[in-house]
């Protein structure tokens, strides 16, 4: 064996993924990965956090005091649920609660639909016009809901009469029609349709299914992920709408929570316990929607295609 082997041997072995210096740095490298999340995570946790505890300290001064120090994140003192009591004894907040459920539940379910079956007619029928409009659904995507939402108040006023209203004014309607066909969601069942095999659907046209029926039993079992990546992305993005529902609707009646909690914010005078214990309950279902479905989340948001 030459001098020129056994060097190369020496550095085979120190460079093996096997050595204990590799397996040494890759440990240090996951520590350090794990150090550097953990502090991001306490970062964004921490407004979460000082919600949660503020809204259960029942004494309003102790609060105020507590804002500049440590113990905002510490539950001490008078600690109860009476701040939650006394945001129901103020206003309906189930009511606000119950519209806010049933439109974005309106808007995220009627949604998929009609949102997958142009996806659908986009990726697989060809017809003249097609790419155009696929650009121009793309286009729409960086246009920002505030440039176009006086127009489409013009327009509202000058709708047609709809299940007997006089106006579209104050009504539930008005607030989950115009955000039923959703560019964004559009572009992702596109972009996640044009990635599927062709061969089960050339199939199931030779036997005589019809595109209505491919779509129902054969594209919608396969495109899960994507269905569940628009739900959530639709249920967060609308949950917290403010500014349409406040343009549209004069009373309480079918007004949503983010609109009612300004108008309770807006009292004198200000109760920072009840106002966190108004923001809490806002926020809950957004967390529980989240924790119960993010692992749908990651994997859909990687199947799709979206890349950074």
């Amino acid at each position: 064996m030459t001098v020129h082997s056994l060097a190369e041997g020496k550095v085979q072995r120190r460079s093996s993924p096997y050595s204990l210096q590799y397996r040494a740095r890759k440990g240090l490298r996951i520590v350090w990965d794990y150090i550097i999340l953990g502090a991001l995570a306490l970062f964004f946790l921490f407004p979460l956090v000082f919600m949660f505890i503020s809204s259960i300290k029942n004494n309003e001064d102790q609060i105020i005091r507590d804002m500049s120090s440590i113990y905002a994140f510490i539950p001490q003192g008078s600690i109860g649920t009476q701040n939650y009591y006394d945001v129901f004894s103020q206003m309906p907040f189930g009511h606000f609660m119950f519209n806010s459920v049933f439109i974005v539940a309106s808007i995220v379910v009627v949604g998929i639909l009609v949102n997958s079956l142009i996806a659908y007619a986009l990726a697989r029928l060809n017809f003249t016009g097609r790419s155009l409009l696929v650009s121009v659904i793309i286009a729409l995507m960086i246009i920002p809901f505030e440039a176009v939402a006086v127009p489409l108040l013009l327009v509202i006023n000058q709708g047609p009469r709809l299940l007997g209203f006089q106006t579209w004014i104050d009504t539930y309607h008005v607030q989950i029609i115009p955000f039923i066909a959703d560019a964004f969601s559009i572009f992702l069942f596109y972009q996640f349709f044009i990635g599927l095999p062709k061969d089960l659907e050339e199939a199931a046209l030779v036997d005589g299914a019809s595109r209505l029926r491919i779509y129902w039993n054969i594209i919608v079992p396969l495109s899960r992920p994507v269905f569940a990546t628009v739900a959530i992305l639709q249920f967060l993005t609308h949950w917290g709408d403010f500014l349409w529902p406040l343009m549209v609707t004069r009373g309480a009646e079918v007004r949503p929570l983010p609109v009612a909690m300004q108008q309770f914010f807006g009292r004198d005078p200000k109760l920072w316990g009840d106002i966190m214990a108004f923001a809490a309950m806002i926020t809950l279902p957004v967390l529980m929607v989240f924790l119960l479905f993010q692992k749908w989340f990651v994997q859909s948001v990687a199947s799709t295609g979206i890349k950074g």
